[in-house]
């Protein structure tokens, strides 16, 4: 996996500069970016797009 192509595809899919980018690759690949469903399943679709493999994990209902 190439962190850059990771990058290229967060700031087309989200509009963000590369500082933001940046900051959301190191959340990714730590696990700990988060959002709605829709949202991560649009990353994912862009990802695998891209030829990255990616995959997305439900966290447990709080409450």
């Amino acid at each position: 996996m190439s962190r850059s192509a990771v990058m290229l595809v967060l700031r087309a899919a989200l509009g963000v500069g590369l500082g933001e980018a940046r900051a959301l690759l190191g959340e990714v690949l730590a696990g700990d970016h988060s959002g709605t469903v829709p949202e991560m399943e649009f990353l994912a679709r862009k990802l695998r797009a891209a030829g990255i493999e990616t995959r997305v994990l439900r966290r447990g209902a709080v409450g």
